[in-house]
């Protein structure tokens, strides 16, 4: 196992998940910076006491799966080599999320490997379960698409939205190492910041993932606007449901109590989820509720953007994948 794009904060998460996984033995973590040092020097809290080093397939030989944490664009060329190797990917950027290859490129520009689309399982595992335990290349969800699409899911299967506004928050952690004028501390503390405002990447991806759970209403539009706030880690999507008839409080909750009572890292809760809650956990926390006044259905959803958001979800996707049970070194 190798974790190709460590020194990011999705990679080296990913890394410190599989250096203590019982099940995978992690034998290399690589970048395209900090060559030469190693990954616990680099993220001390982490404890990975590998040195990062330049991705050469070559000297990997016998690898079973591969971790790529690169930018959209920069991942689907690794991808690629890997599979040429027979390795089983999980690709944490968005190079395969999309299934149209028109819409990737609307949002994305020119994809670099069109041909891999149609090999590529979305990765949101409470979806995808089936799909993903076979699948060489399994794309694994945005945070704020994870977070957005296990609030909506129960209420798209039953047929239920026609529209729906997802107000979303998430901590600095999100952006990544590379600090701008928004994500600087000094911008990001005491404050809270829309951004990518009617522009957000993610909206496609929830789009797409909604309107296959409800095929007979095709053609469904999200308004998504995320914000940062200041944490470090953490997020809650808030989605307001336009709803074809509004379901009582009772049946509600037995609708997501149905849809998720056998899923090990999903709650549905009696109240209004909060970030700390899911801190550093692979769990998803989720609270439903009628609005009697305006006809819609509110629901919360709370999430780790780290975590389930990205690498812990990626491990969960490699458990699958490998037939070890999906809690396997997550609990």
């Amino acid at each position: 196992m190798i974790v190709a794009g460590a020194t990011g904060f999705a990679g080296a998460l990913a890394a410190r998940l599989l250096w203590r996984h019982p099940d995978f033995e992690l034998v290399a973590v690589t970048g395209r910076s900090e060559q030469g040092r190693s990954l616990d020097e680099l993220y001390p809290r982490y404890r990975v006491p590998l040195r990062i080093e330049q991705l050469d397939l070559d000297r990997l030989d016998g690898i079973a799966a591969a971790v790529v944490a690169y930018p959209h664009a920069a991942a689907a060329p690794t991808v690629a080599a890997l599979r040429e190797q027979d390795v089983r990917v999980i690709d944490l950027s968005a190079d395969f999320r999309l299934r149209s290859q028109a819409t990737y490129e609307r949002w994305y520009g020119a994809h670099p490997r069109p041909d891999l689309l149609s090999e590529a399982v979305y990765g949101l595992t409470e979806l995808h379960r089936s799909q993903i335990a076979s699948a060489s290349i399994v794309a694994n969800p945005g945070c704020y698409p994870t977070a957005s699409l296990l609030a909506l899911a129960p209420l798209a299967r039953a047929g239920l939205i026609t529209d729906v506004v997802i107000d979303a928050k998430q901590g600095i952690s999100g952006a990544g190492r590379a600090f701008d004028e928004t994500t600087h501390l000094s911008m990001a503390g005491e404050n809270i910041l829309p951004y990518k405002v009617a522009a957000h990447r993610h909206t496609p991806e929830i789009e797409e993932q909604l309107n296959e759970l409800d095929p007979a209403h095709p053609g469904l539009k999200v308004q998504f606007q995320a914000h940062l706030v200041p944490l470090d880690q953490g997020e809650m999507a808030s989605c307001y449901v336009t709803v074809s008839r509004l379901p009582s409080a009772v049946e509600l909750r037995e609708l997501y109590t149905d849809a998720y009572s056998d899923e090990p890292f999903v709650e549905v809760m009696g109240g209004p989820p909060g970030t700390r809650e899911v801190q550093e956990t692979n769990f998803c926390r989720i609270f439903a509720a009628p609005d009697e006044h305006t006809g819609k259905v509110l629901v919360f959803s709370a999430i780790d953007n780290l975590w389930k958001g990205t690498s812990s979800q990626a491990v969960q996707n490699l458990n699958l994948m490998f037939g070890l049970p999906e809690t396997s070194g997550l609990e």
